[in-house]
């Protein structure tokens, strides 16, 4: 493994040279410290590090979404200063996000020129000349769309595609993508591929972040580490393992496949039936789901984003109520249940949503990870609260779970995304759960704290605990799963009682709906 050493302006020019970057904010937290990061025209270039490491701020900065404490970025050989998105966009750098950007009530044509309307006579909108767009740039760049359909019903490789094109109608000649292949499938992931490697040759630049280690291994021409804030080096990708990438961004080795002993699943613990429910928009969300989770068990649900399983995990944890169906855990019906009694019956939830859901990000870490048992005996002096136990709690989930932080007393906020993740399940699997729902337990989290977290929940499902895992991360899902439902349209399309042979081709022709088992074969999710 050889780090590469840049050459200087006089030997190659870059289209991008950020140099000796630094980011740090009022609070003290250094996000950047003298940074360097260049790209070349035409090349795919990976960005790697922890959360936290730095990465997504120096991103931010060359969007023009921050700006540095010190350094400077040189532009086409020019000093430049990225004092908006505008400005970036303006010089053709665009970004997308991990997290769509997209109106799901317009058309994808209406989202792609959305800020840029073509209009008549000054005041009504050119539906047509924003289809006739569309489609030449659709065509041009090999990014196939249905430019007339509302985003909310189109699939979710769509709106990657719809995101990209948003970017290149604008003039994007870089492009910064976050993340790209998190929701997407693995028969989408390489469309995109193929996508990308037409946008290189044609001389396109692109910035791929990710935490996929054999998505960047097929995917790029170079990458750069970062850790602490620093870079930690650069390399061309043919010139590195995924244990290298992996211990330049730990610090340490890190288990990349997933070591589990052969489940021996006990009594149902989670027992679903029927469950059927319309959104507000018509759309039959849930189309007679039934399944059941036992103890010791880890069942996992794949399917592309947008196929229910949002849906189920709100039915489950009564974020939401369905229009007929029954659950049960050990026998008690949840359905409508407030969600402090599902606690007391052993339900933990890791929910898909840290920001939304899981945390209170101006509270402290103290405060976060007891807020489900603050009125336990053990915390309470008669009417007072027994600090001296609380924070005894809360420093050994600190430190069992590993968070990085400077004190129990810390704003969960200030953390990096992998350590708001680490508070979350430290909570959640601390509190001697029957059932735990992990809702995308590992997306947008690096490879250390996705080790972590996979480590705990196969130790608390060996030890009896009932694990209901919901993932869009194909690798993850059919790893982790002892048995495996897949999702699509609402239904359950395929039931696996064992994921050892399963395949992404497989799983994929599920996924897409391609193809579908017989009645009998999914009901056997019910173990009847």
């Amino acid at each position: 493994m050889t780090c590469q050493t840049e050459k200087s302006p006089a030997d190659e020019t870059f289209v991008v040279q950020m140099k000796g970057i630094t980011k740090i904010y009022p609070n003290g937290v250094a996000a950047n410290l003298e940074v360097d990061f260049n790209l070349r025209r035409g090349e795919i270039h990976a960005l790697m590090g922890e959360n936290g490491a730095g990465k997504s701020t120096l991103m931010k900065i060359l969007f023009g979404m921050e700006q540095p404490t010190g350094g400077e970025i040189i532009f086409n050989g020019e000093k430049l200063e990225i004092t908006s998105p505008t400005v970036a966009i303006n010089h053709g750098i665009g970004m997308v996000h991990q997290h769509f950007m997209l109106v799901p009530s317009l058309s994808v044509a209406e989202n792609i020129v959305l800020g840029m309307v073509p209009r008549k006579s000054g005041m009504f909108i050119d539906r047509a000349k924003a289809i006739e767009i569309t489609r030449e740039y659709a065509e041009r760049f090999n990014l196939r769309v249905e430019p007339e359909s509302r985003v909310m019903d189109i699939p979710v490789g769509m709106k990657q595609k719809v995101e990209i094109l948003k970017a290149l109608v604008r003039g994007a000649k870089i492009l910064i993508m976050d993340e790209p292949t998190a929701v997407l499938t693995s028969q989408e992931t390489a469309d995109l591929f193929v996508e990308l490697r037409h946008l290189k040759e044609q001389g396109y630049t692109i910035v791929f972040i990710s935490h996929k280690l054999n998505e960047i291994m097929e995917i790029t021409d170079r990458l750069t580490i970062t850790r602490n804030g620093r870079s930690m080096g650069v390399y061309n990708t043919r010139d590195v393992t995924k244990e290298d990438i992996s211990r330049l961004m730990v610090g340490r080795d890190v288990v990349l496949t997933v070591q589990k002993e052969k489940a021996v699943p006990g009594n149902v613990v989670l027992r679903v039936r029927d469950l059927k429910y319309m959104n507000d928009w018509g759309r039959k969300m849930l189309d007679g789901i039934s399944f059941d989770v036992r103890r010791g068990e880890i069942l996992g649900i794949a399917g592309v984003e947008g196929n229910g399983q949002k849906e189920l995990v709100d039915m489950l944890f009564n974020f939401n109520v369905p229009n007929t169906g029954s659950v049960t855990v050990n026998g008690a019906g949840i359905l409508g249940m407030p969600q402090q009694k599902i606690r007391e019956l052993g339900v933990s939830l890791v929910p898909e949503d840290r920001m939304l859901f899981g945390i209170a990000a101006s509270a402290s870490i103290e405060e976060n990870v007891i807020s489900d048992r603050i009125g336990a005996k053990r915390l309470n002096n008669g009417p007072l609260f027994n600090m001296k136990a609380i924070r005894e709690e809360s420093d050994r989930l600190i430190r069992e779970y590993a968070v990085l932080c400077k004190s129990r007393r810390q704003h969960v906020g200030m953390l990096s995304g992998g350590n708001i993740q680490k508070v979350v399940v430290a909570r959640e699997f601390s509190n001697d759960p029957v059932l735990i729902l992990a809702d995308q337990p590992t997306r947008g989290i690096d490879v250390g704290a996705t080790e972590f977290i996979h480590r705990k929940l196969i130790e608390l499902s060996r030890s009896g605990v009932a694990v209901l895992l919901v993932s869009a991360d194909l690798n993850e899902v059919m790893e982790l799963s002892d048995s495996l439902i897949v999702m699509y349209n609402g239904q359950i399309a395929a039931y696996f009682d064992d994921t050892a042979d399963l395949t992404d081709e497989i799983m994929g022709s599920y996924m897409l709906g391609l193809k579908h088992q017989t009645e009998k074969e999914v009901r056997r999710a019910c173990h009847e």
